[in-house]
């Protein structure tokens, strides 16, 4: 499987929003909305401190990347830029 950084999955997630991709789960996710999207980081965060806690680094890595995507969808349902969260860093 090719590795996607942060950034090319912004760009990506992007393009798809943008485009108004048909079957897209990111654009379903923007037409529902800030509160589903929300919903959606709190869950994934919670799953990921579970993994991180009882399942080990591999099922970790899988929820915080789906964290990092929920994140992401957030960004762009709010107009963030990446630029935008970096300058917090």
């Amino acid at each position: 499987m090719p590795v996607k950084t942060f950034d090319e999955l912004f760009a990506e997630l992007a393009a798809k929003a943008e485009a108004g991709t048909p079957g897209s789960g990111t654009v379903a996710a923007l037409e529902k909305g800030v509160h589903f999207i929300g919903k959606k980081v709190v869950e994934e965060a919670a799953e990921s401190w579970m993994a991180a806690e009882h399942e080990g680094p591999e099922r970790t890595a899988e929820e915080l990347s789906q964290l990092l995507y929920q994140v992401q969808c957030l960004m762009l349902a709010t107009g963030l830029s990446l630029e935008d969260v970096y300058r917090h860093l």
